[in-house]
C-alpha cells in the first residue's frame, strides 16, 4: 500500500514508469535462427531496398526504431542496445526479425586471425615499389 492507503500495483514504478518485460517485446522468444551471426560487434545495415518498417504491422516500435538507427549510419549490436536501452538478448532477437523481413542485413568484421600477415603485406608493397 502507497502512503495515501491504496494498493499500488507492481506493474508501476514511479522513477521509470510502466515497467514492461523485455520478453514481451519478443513475444516470449529467447532467441532467433540467425542468433550465431549476432554477436556484439555485428554490424547492422539498413537494406537500401527496404519498404517504410510502419507499412509493416508486425513490427514493433522497437523493430522501427532499429531500422531508423542503421538507416543513416551502420551500427554494432551493443550499439543498438545501448541506444535502445534494451537487453542484448532482446535486441539479437529483434534484429532477426528484421533480417528475415528484408529491412536490415548484418556484416560481421573480418576477425584478426583472417587478415593477412603484416609480412605479406609488406612483402607486396616492396614488389609493387620495385617495378
Amino acid at each position: 500500500m502507497s502512503a495515501d492507503g491504496q494498493a499500488r500495483s507492481h506493474w508501476f514504478d514511479d522513477d521509470a514508469g510502466p515497467v514492461v518485460r523485455p520478453y514481451a517485446m519478443t513475444r516470449g522468444r529467447t532467441s532467433h535462427a540467425a542468433q550465431h551471426r549476432l554477436d556484439l560487434i555485428a554490424v547492422v545495415v539498413t537494406e537500401r531496398h527496404a519498404d517504410d518498417p510502419e507499412e509493416d504491422p508486425t513490427l514493433s516500435p522497437e523493430h522501427m526504431d532499429i531500422v531508423d538507427l542503421c538507416r543513416e549510419t551502420p551500427q554494432s549490436v551493443a550499439e543498438l542496445a545501448s541506444e535502445l536501452d534494451l537487453p542484448i538478448g532482446v535486441v539479437r532477437v529483434l534484429i532477426g526479425d528484421l533480417v528475415d523481413s528484408d529491412f536490415v542485413h548484418v556484416t560481421r568484421p573480418v576477425p584478426p586471425a583472417e587478415l593477412p600477415d603484416e609480412s605479406i603485406l609488406r612483402d607486396v608493397i616492396n614488389g609493387l615499389r620495385a617495378l
